[in-house]
């Protein structure tokens, strides 16, 4: 299917009084084999902005994702946070440089309790984190932070809880605490949508709204009128390659979008 050549050629116009770019992909390809996963995208994120990625099934969205994060090394182009070049450092190197993430799958120790499990992911960028003798204290500052980090997506009350035993969702907003705890310069977000029913939907949706501003997102989400809802800007993909950039509004409106996402043009 043809990307819409009237906006396509502008793939990341820059909006007035934006911040610094946080993250700069630069015509960003992944191959495997004959398969061109991703095709020459590129994007800019600025400080205190929030942008989606958008696209059906297969569009490339999570490998896009994952060579943001740092797990796949792209094949072609470059990439850059906080102006330094990351193309090929990996995944733990970028979370010391304050990439917070979530994961597409949940990746939650299930059989620790919920304070447990933030606990953890608060130590991993520390020195500390490969001492597994170091004792847990209820009111250090690594609980502390915890435990704010878990207020803040509304799991205060379930801290004390196993993880298996919380619902879908609840288990998106522990993964969400996860990656706050860190207190990350960006944050990451793959589909956090992802298998939620609609109410669970709608507080996700209404826990990423509150994050703060000063905290740039991307978020890569199937679910358009999500990600529309959410951010200030939106890339949609198809077959690995960009097809439009432009506020939720512009892309809302695109008639390739629409076609992409409703198989029609709509009729007036």
């Amino acid at each position: 299917m043809a990307a819409d050549t009237t906006t396509a050629t502008a793939p990341d116009p820059r909006g007035s009084g934006a911040g610094a770019p946080v993250l700069v992909i630069d015509e960003v390809g992944k191959r495997y084999g004959g398969v061109q996963a991703v095709d020459g995208i590129s994007l800019t994120l600025h400080a205190g902005e929030r942008i989606g990625v958008i696209g059906p099934n297969g569009a490339g969205k999570t490998t896009l994702f994952k060579m943001i994060a740092g797990d796949v090394i792209p094949t072609s182009g470059s990439i850059q946070l906080f102006a330094k070049d990351v193309t090929r450092i990996g995944a733990a190197r970028r979370a010391r440089m304050g990439v917070g993430r979530t994961f597409q799958i949940s990746n939650l120790f299930r059989d620790m309790t919920v304070l447990d499990n933030v606990r953890v992911a608060a130590r991993g960028g520390s020195a500390k984190a490969r001492v597994f003798w170091w004792p847990q204290r209820a009111n250090d500052a690594v609980s502390n932070r915890a435990i704010d980090a878990l207020a803040q997506v509304g799991l205060h009350g379930r801290r004390d809880d196993i993880v298996s035993d919380l619902s879908h969702g609840e288990q998106r907003q522990l993964e969400i605490a996860m990656a706050l705890v860190g207190e990350p310069q960006i944050l990451l977000l793959d589909e956090p949508a992802a298998g939620l029913s609609a109410v669970e939907r709608v507080t996700l949706k209404q826990l990423i709204e509150e994050l703060p501003r000063t905290l740039p997102i991307l978020l890569i989400e199937h679910d358009m009128s999500l990600a529309l809802g959410l951010t200030d800007r939106v890339m949609c993909m198809e077959n690995g390659r960009h097809v439009v950039t432009g506020t939720p509004d512009e892309v809302r409106s695109n008639e390739t979008v629409k076609e992409i996402y409703l198989g029609r043009r709509d009729k007036r």
